[in-house]
């Protein structure tokens, strides 16, 4: 059960701000080392010196690392202290270039990027093509020599207002309330994980949310239940985008899921279930080509949208009202919903190829912020956030001389 709190007005004011793309142009790619993996908290090789640092640049790195503490991370982990204690020691100089690029460069990579390094482990799966090391060492030089080394990073961190909020909500969860504290922590670290755009329309599912967002031009013009993968067989985090509507699916069973045969066709030694009115698909699946053979559907078991907690499925998406979701998306799409409507007169198979492909984001988010601007402390279906928790408090050295 969601427990609601309310946010400060300055919280509410950047809700569901738009995504921005970075927008730095990289002309130039620098070898770099590869950033620390905090799965094991291996040393970091520092980068090549890229440029020498001011005093001033230095210093605002280390206001930033300082104000790291605010987006739900550890200064210490970016060795705060030795930095600290160079500057203050020599005022720069060549040791003090290698130990600020290494720093520098592996707070860029956890603002742009997360600190986790594993995704896969928390069964996270959206790729992102934004994170050359080569590319961040560049802009790296480029914010020293031009000592915008604070506004750089900044730009690096999720721009939604979620997030925003989110941070917000951290700032005024008191230190003593550590259980709060840590799971909003977490959720800041899996939003550094999105992608920074998310596309003005798109498909927005929130598992421990259970609920279903149709996204239009950056705001949401439908939400529908929805039935998530069950503890045993969870619904992965991925983005990928709806391509079609098929009315009246055939439906072949996964290998995981054994069936009699009764009711089911053979059809070159693999058994389908027709269309009908007890096909496990229902009357719509929208389709979203992808290895882990996720999608969208609708449901005979329509009992299962009245529960509180609804994670039952095989991993899909089981959406109640799956043929008004149909229906919403072509019209969005050509205009009409007529042809959804007439194909779901008939129990024939029908692909309506959608004109703009969609994307869907299936995402994990414990801790989310409503429309009216409240925080909501949803359920961990998948006992995920202790274990991320601690893996972030795992400390990471970097080797900075």
């Amino acid at each position: 059960m969601s427990r609601p709190h309310t946010l400060s007005s300055t919280a509410r004011s950047v809700l569901f701000a738009g995504a921005a793309s970075l927008g730095t142009a990289f002309l130039f790619a620098a070898p770099t080392q590869p950033i620390a993996s905090r799965a094991d908290a291996s040393l970091v090789t520092p980068a090549p010196t890229l440029g020498r640092w001011s005093a001033a640049a230095g210093q605002a790195l280390i206001d930033e690392i300082t104000g790291s503490a605010a987006e739900g991370l550890t200064p210490a982990d970016y060795q705060l202290d030795t930095l600290s204690a160079e500057l203050a020691r020599s005022g720069g100089g060549e040791t003090f270039d290698r130990m600020a690029d290494a720093a520098a460069l592996k707070l860029a990579h956890d603002y742009l990027l997360g600190a986790i390094d594993n995704k896969a482990a928390y069964d996270w799966h959206i790729d992102r093509a934004d994170g050359d090391p080569s590319r961040l060492a560049m802009q790296l030089q480029q914010a020293v020599a031009s000592g915008r080394i604070q506004p750089w990073l900044r730009s690096l961190l999720p721009s939604d207002g979620r997030y925003a909020a989110l941070r917000t909500a951290y700032a005024e969860t008191p230190e003593v309330n550590f259980v709060m504290r840590g799971r909003l922590r977490a959720n800041l670290e899996r939003w550094r994980w999105m992608p920074r755009d998310l596309g003005a329309d798109h498909i927005y599912v929130n598992v421990p949310s259970y609920t279903l967002q149709l996204v239009e031009n950056g705001k949401p013009v439908a939400e529908h239940v929805v039935v998530v993968g069950a503890r045993a067989t969870p619904t992965p985090a991925i983005g990928y985008a709806a391509q079609s509507v098929v009315l009246n699916p055939w439906w072949t069973p996964p290998k995981s899921i054994r069936v009699s045969g009764k009711g089911f066709v053979r059809d070159g030694g693999a058994l389908r279930q027709p269309p009908g009115p007890r096909n496990a698909l229902g009357r719509v699946k929208i389709d979203l080509p992808n290895p882990h053979a996720i999608y969208l559907h609708d449901t005979p078991s329509k009992q299962y949208f009245e529960k509180t907690s609804r994670a039952y499925s095989h991993g899909c998406i089981r959406v109640q009202n799956a043929e008004g979701l149909a229906a919403e998306l072509v019209k969005l799409d050509t205009g009409s919903d007529a042809a959804v409507e007439r194909g779901l007169k008939t129990y024939a198979t029908q692909t309506l190829k959608l004109r703009e492909a969609r994307p869907v984001w299936l995402v994990y988010f414990t801790a989310d912020i409503g429309p009216d601007g409240k925080l909501r402390m949803l359920e961990d279906p998948y006992n995920r956030d202790s274990r991320l928790i601690a893996q972030l408090d795992t400390p990471v050295r970097l080797a900075m001389r």
